[in-house]
């Protein structure tokens, strides 16, 4: 399972090719794209799957799992819901108690992405954990944890002890 995931986002789409070919081998790409329309959003899959796994690297797509199958993705992000996910890799969203609670009780290849960390551009002026929050999450978190929300490579190592790894938009886009 990767450590280092980059998150695909409408700000960041021009920016992607570039940001692949910069990322470690065997990193993780999360396929959101949602401005999109089907079709395109298919099609822009494709050609990103195609460089992510050149690399030795996985692509999951932000959907349910059966999606992820019909795209041949290697996973799917999302809430932490049941259903059966075999096979493939599970990127768990996790931004409180609750949420937690259903991704330590998920099974498979899975980890929680727990956020947002600190403050993001995706939610301008949201409400994020803060270091202490998301820490304690983390500790009770049964899953590997990868941490979100405006991380950079200084945030996650300041925040080693207690993730297993992090994702970024922005701070692996730029």
């Amino acid at each position: 399972m990767p450590t280092l995931w980059l998150i695909s986002d409408a700000r960041n789409d021009a920016l992607l090719e570039r940001a692949i070919a910069r990322l470690p081998r065997g990193s993780g790409l999360v396929f959101r794209h949602y401005h999109l329309p089907p079709e395109q959003r298919r099609q822009r899959f494709v050609q990103l799957a195609k460089q992510i796994r050149n690399r030795g690297g996985v692509i999951v797509l932000a959907g349910d799992t059966a999606m992820a199958r019909r795209w041949r993705a290697d996973g799917c992000y999302g809430a932490p819901v049941s259903g059966a996910g075999h096979g493939l890799i599970r990127l768990l969203t996790v931004h409180d108690m609750r949420e937690l609670a259903r991704a330590n009780a998920m099974r498979g290849s899975a980890q929680t992405l727990i956020s947002p960390v600190f403050a993001t551009r995706t939610h301008p002026g949201g409400a994020h954990l803060g270091v202490p929050r998301f820490a304690a999450l983390a500790r009770l978190s049964r899953l590997p944890v990868i941490a979100l929300g405006g991380m950079t490579r200084a945030r996650a190592q300041q925040n080693g002890a207690v993730i297993d790894g992090w994702a970024a938009i922005d701070g692996l886009s730029r």
